[in-house]
């Protein structure tokens, strides 16, 4: 027994900057193949043979997936562990505490009753809000799937809180380990509970699509416990009350509705976007939310990873008075998803039917077109959360709000006059969130540069524009490996597909790894520094 606390303890120790962003990217990966595994799983049930219950099943998660944006979400984590960390910073342990039983309790409280909410309107929100244009059937099932799914943002709201905490202080382990968890409760739901829960001899559960919103719970429950076991070892002081006079709290709570209403605001186009694509199509609600669901997995382990290990060490460099380490560390950060995103750009845009390939057996037209278009958005998405985050370590939370405020009416706008108007279907919701990831890049960094005097300097700029060299560079390489590795009738399975994959990636990251090491980028350096410690440690 005594293994196991001496386990946690360890893994519960504070990490660098490197090391936690690597864990973050190592987790994030592990949780987007899991999440490939269970898409595959879903679409090779039910994309061909059931696509209007499939659909159901994305739509039933539009509006508890909004509620925990709207409450918790990133709201909770940038408002939270600034003034989190400004306590234990002066050695006030006590209201460190008192500010995060408060917020726990708070939450816990408020995505309750929403979860309540959800399961008393699940039916007008799905008929009028979501999914008006599925057929009776498939409304119905929605309906059913909301009221099991709704459970959600109670149970993440908790999850968040107790994650946050140990965020805040560097502890990354079981933070990073937690959505890994999610996706395999939605796995045994989908091998498990699909095909009906007997006990004894007693039909329980009869199955089907069903079973898979139960593993959705599953997952969150067990993501919730494994988040709880970071806590040992932190001296949390947990009681079941609400400190109103705690100023922490109410430094916490006053920043929250302008990031709640950010991050409310930008799950608004999901829900139009939903909205939109029930209207096509039986199967169009899955396919875009397939293929955005995979240009978001290099933008998590590239932009979410790195700015949410970055974003701690920011937020304290300015409680400790020094904006010019703020500033460089910033700078520094930027330049290395830049560097990151842009060749992932080219490789999704040009290997994006081997990428729909791998959710769905033998690969789908329409996801890959709609990739294609979404591709672009994947170097901007990435930028956006780290320029976003450089507002929140300055606890300015309305800056980005007003930003979002105006490019989320762009998106809807586009969205419906590319979809209604020009006729695109479902393709115009793609080119909306591409068009409008850039302009909203664009004008972070505006303000950015306003506020912030020689972020963006000559040298800065300068290797931007070489490292746009070398993603021109290797968008030739990855054509010509496409042109001679195409993907083929016979690449079915996963296993005839990802080497061909692979070695596309391979040789095109080689590419542009090549030019950025004949330029000089600095980013090359840390790579090359531990290819030289593991040659040298083997060659001893």
């Amino acid at each position: 027994m005594a293994r196991i606390p001496s386990t946690v303890t360890r893994a519960n120790k504070r990490l660098s900057l490197q090391l936690a962003a690597a864990l973050l990217a190592g987790s994030t990966l592990l949780s987007s193949i899991l999440g490939l595994i269970r898409d595959r799983q879903l679409n090779g049930l039910y994309y061909d043979t059931y696509p209007a219950g499939i659909d159901a099943y994305t739509v039933a998660f539009t509006v508890p997936d909004f509620m925990f944006f709207i409450l918790v979400s990133g709201a909770l984590s940038v408002t939270f562990i600034p003034v989190f960390n400004q306590r234990l910073a002066t050695g006030n342990k006590r209201s460190a505490w008192e500010l995060s039983t408060s917020i726990l309790n708070m939450m816990a409280i408020v995505t309750l009753i929403a979860s309540i909410l959800i399961i008393i309107f699940a039916e007008p929100l799905v008929h009028y809000v979501v999914g008006p244009g599925l057929d009776e059937a498939s409304r119905a099932l929605a309906v059913s799937m909301m009221r099991v799914i709704a459970i959600n943002p109670f149970l993440f709201a908790v999850a968040t809180v107790v994650a946050s905490m140990q965020q805040a202080i560097g502890r990354f382990t079981f933070f990073a380990l937690a959505p890994t968890i999610y996706n395999i409760g939605i796995i045994i739901g989908t091998l498990f509970f699909t095909n009906g829960i007997n006990i004894f001899g007693w039909q329980v559960f009869e199955g089907g699509i069903m079973g898979v919103a139960l593993g959705v719970v599953l997952g969150s429950i067990l993501q919730l416990l494994v988040s709880s076991i970071g806590l040992l070892g932190m001296g949390f002081d947990y009681r079941f009350k609400i400190y109103w006079k705690n100023k922490g709290f109410r430094k916490v709570v006053s920043l929250l509705p302008a990031r709640s209403l950010d991050q409310g605001i930008d799950y608004v186009n999901s829900i139009v976007e939903t909205n939109l694509a029930s209207r096509m199509a039986a199967g169009s609600v899955r396919a875009f939310q397939q293929a955005t669901a995979l240009s978001y997995v290099p933008i998590n382990l590239i932009g979410v990873a790195i700015s949410t290990a970055a974003f701690p060490k920011m937020a304290e460099r300015l409680g400790q008075g020094r904006p010019d380490l703020f500033k460089s560390e910033l700078q520094a950060v930027l330049r290395v998803i830049i560097w990151l995103a842009l060749p992932v750009t080219v490789v999704a845009f040009f290997g994006r039917g081997y990428l729909v390939s791998f959710i769905k057996n033998g690969g789908d037209t329409l996801m890959a077109s709609i990739l294609g278009i979404l591709a672009i958005a994947i170097l901007f998405r990435s930028i956006y959360h780290i320029s976003a985050r450089s507002f929140y370590a300055q606890q300015d939370t309305r800056t980005p709000l007003y930003i979002s405020l105006f490019t989320i009416t762009l998106n809807v706008s586009l969205a419906v006059w590319f979809t209604m108007g020009l006729g695109l279907g479902v393709y115009g919701l793609a080119w909306a969130a591409a068009i409008v990831s850039a302009v909203e890049v664009g004008v972070l960094f505006f303000i950015m540069s306003r506020r912030i005097k020689g972020l963006f300097d000559l040298a800065f700029l300068q290797a931007i524009w070489r490292m746009t060299i070398a993603a021109i560079v290797t968008a030739l390489v990855a054509y010509l490996m496409v042109l001679w590795l195409p993907l083929s009738a016979t690449d079915q399975s996963f296993v005839a597909g990802f080497p061909k994959f692979m070695l596309i990636t391979a040789v095109s990251a080689g590419a542009y790894f090549l030019v950025s090491y004949l330029f000089k980028l600095n980013e090359v350096r840390p790579i090359l520094d531990r290819l030289r410690k593991i040659l040298f440690y083997r060659t001893r």
